[in-house]
């Protein structure tokens, strides 16, 4: 799913024997528990109980909501869910990779081999606060997060950390949930003490195809993704066609914020024709909606996509042909670096975009 990159959906059946290694550093078979408590409803939120194994899942009530492995998927990827989208509660719309850049060498939380358990995605677990040196804990017992105020809107907010890349790496992703902000989760990104330098530290919506994303929303025009990729060379080993991007001045900025968006060329995406060898894990579910990316505007902030025709680990064609997969904004690291990812029914023009919908 990732650009270059991606693990087909069975990663999560895989995971069930990995190997974590103990504190000890000997090799220990361990297995998620079967029976993971569901999270509870307190105030705006949901988000795991406590004093139990829980499901690693936080959200807004009636909005979007986040997960971890080993809730159904790769490991190594943040779950993003769109129950208000009229989906099931666990059905992914689309996933975030976090892929760190020290040097010329990014990381890939999908796609590296963890340290702590011998199969491809980096673990990651959760936390209340920052801390400089947390010690990695299994995902199953999940920080229920912190809720504050401000303003007189309530905010729910918890760290992800991520095991060193290969790269050296340490990034900490901080999520905000805010009860005002029903479509919307925000990352606020830093390094963990011990981590080598980032010159940038990405995050990347992986799925696009899921949702067939083939118009993206800049400043004065849309680009479409059959005109953008019409002669493009697709890798034969992976399917993918290398990136576009945008910088500051393709991009709308709406107070202070750049501000990009994709959304089907389809009325309808549910109702489309399907060729027979797509697996069912394929055919979109729910209504129609408008994904993006927005964070403080600054030079050197750019926007990119990449694009597949066929969906990831199979040649089973999308339907319509090309659409975007991964779909992010990357800008030089700094902590606390703030990048807002987005999900709604609206179309782009309640974002402030212009241009006809």
């Amino acid at each position: 799913m990732s650009g270059k990159r991606g693990s087909a959906f069975c990663v999560a059946a895989l995971a069930l024997a990995a190997v974590a290694r103990s504190i000890t550093g000997q090799a220990q078979p361990i297995e998620p528990p079967r029976s993971r408590a569901k999270p509870v409803e307190d105030g705006p939120f949901i988000r795991p109980p406590a004093g139990t194994p829980a499901e690693p899942t936080w959200g807004i009530k009636g909005g979007i909501a986040v997960g971890l492995w080993p809730n159904g998927g790769p490991r190594g990827l943040i779950r993003v869910y769109t129950p208000n989208l009229g989906n099931a509660r666990l059905k992914v719309m689309n996933f975030v990779a976090v892929e760190p850049i020290v040097g010329d060498l990014r990381g890939l939380s999908e796609l590296e081999f963890s340290k702590l358990a011998n199969i491809a995605g980096k673990a990651m677990w959760t936390g209340d606060t920052l801390e400089d040196d947390p010690k990695p804990r299994p995902p199953w017992h999940p920080a229920r997060g912190v809720v504050t105020s401000a303003g007189g809107t309530k905010i729910l907010s918890f760290y992800v950390f991520v095991e060193r890349f290969e790269n050296g790496a340490r990034p900490i992703i901080e999520i905000r949930l805010r009860e005002d902000k029903p479509h919307e989760i925000t990352f606020r990104i830093f390094s963990a003490r011990g981590g080598k330098p980032m010159r940038a530290c990405v995050l990347t919506s992986t799925m696009g195809n899921y949702a067939r994303l083939r118009r993206l929303w800049l400043k004065d025009h849309i680009a479409d993704a059959h005109a953008l990729y019409q002669s493009a060379r697709f890798d034969p080993a992976n399917g993918f066609a290398g990136p576009r991007q945008w910088g500051i001045d393709a991009l709308l900025v709406v107070d202070g914020e750049a501000v990009v968006a994709a959304r089907p060329d389809e009325l309808d995406p549910v109702h489309a024709s399907y060729s027979r060898d797509v697996q069912p894990h394929w055919h979109y579910a729910g209504k129609t909606a408008t994904q993006y990316w927005r964070s403080p505007a600054r030079p050197n902030l750019v926007a990119r996509v990449n694009a597949r025709k066929t969906y990831w680990a199979s040649h089973a064609p999308i339907p319509g042909g090309v659409a975007f997969e991964n779909f992010e904004m990357q800008a030089p690291f700094h902590p606390g670096q703030k990048f807002v990812f987005g999900i709604t029914p609206e179309l782009p023009r309640a974002l402030g975009f212009r241009r006809a919908n």
